[in-house]
């Protein structure tokens, strides 16, 4: 290999772990929503797995990490009941969505429950955390701050 084709090589960037963790779980969602059953149960340990590995590196069940990844497992075993089995492909459309363009729905609808969220509760509140571009990392980090006290511009 050549000099320079190797220093090509060590400038692109590396897709992070949890991005490989949801595209293998829209993988197995898909195989499964496709006809092959035996893939959700694969999806459902997966995600399962995903808890676990969050809690340990983050060092709580609290986290946002460990919170998305809950609240996806709630979803996968939900949709197990045939009344609400659409929540599959509500989840289907949104994991791809997620590992083909960073935009995370279920992370922003948990942005919003009162303890992940700094800004007070509002119309604007809603409006940029759901229509915002997508962000590297966390949405947290990308969340609106709480306001300053009132007659203080900032």
């Amino acid at each position: 290999m050549s000099p320079g084709r190797r220093g090509a090589a060590a400038r692109k960037p590396c897709r992070p772990l949890d991005w490989w963790y949801w595209l293998a779980t829209a993988a197995l969602l898909s195989a499964a929503l496709f006809g092959w059953r035996a893939m959700l149960a694969c999806t459902i340990a997966l995600a399962a797995v995903q808890i676990g590995h969050f809690a340990v590196r983050t060092g709580s069940l609290a986290s946002f990490p460990v919170q998305v990844r809950g609240a996806y497992l709630a979803l996968l075993l939900l949709g197990l009941w045939p009344p609400l089995s659409v929540v599959h492909w509500v989840q289907f459309v949104g994991t791809w969505a997620m590992v083909l363009t960073g935009y995370c729905f279920l992370a922003r609808c948990l942005s919003l429950l009162p303890w992940n969220r700094q800004a007070r509760p509002s119309v604007q509140v809603v409006v940029r955390t759901f229509l915002s571009r997508p962000v590297k990392g966390s949405i947290l980090r990308h969340a609106p701050a709480a306001p300053g006290p009132p007659g203080r511009s900032r």
